[in-house]
């Protein structure tokens, strides 16, 4: 059950397709083996108001919070990161290679014992079952 969630600067939407960012990452999660597909949830939300290091207006974050159930082994949550981050190093070069602009990841843990979940996506899918 993989949550990513892009928070950025409303200022970026100018200078980058966040929906086609959001489709990136979704296959580049699925692309690591590690993601399955019928748990992703992929979600843009922007920031209205920032200020960002000396306040210059013309600066940009996108900053990506991966959530995903426990149980991963380190190794396989390490192979996730650096391919979900590089998908968005790759995405957003020309932003980063024009302007300021601040990119960041972090990925944790979610304590299934305090995470309830229920779904009928799977059933949806193609090839899907119950």
């Amino acid at each position: 059950m993989p949550h990513i969630q892009i928070d950025y600067s409303a200022n970026l939407e100018t200078r980058l397709d966040v929906a086609g960012l959001c489709r990136v990452l979704r296959d580049a999660a699925v692309s690591t083996g590690v993601l399955p597909l019928a748990g992703i949830r992929v979600r843009a939300i922007k920031a209205d108001h920032v200020v960002i290091a000396d306040g210059n207006p013309d600066h940009a974050y996108l900053d990506i919070s991966v959530r995903l159930r426990g149980g991963r082994t380190p190794e396989a949550k390490a192979v996730a990161t650096a391919a979900i981050f590089a998908a968005a190093e790759a995405y957003c070069a020309e932003v980063m290679a024009t302007s300021s602009f601040m990119l960041s990841m972090e990925m944790r843990d979610i304590d299934p014992t305090l995470s309830p979940k229920a779904s009928s996506i799977r059933k949806y899918l193609p090839g899907g079952t119950e």
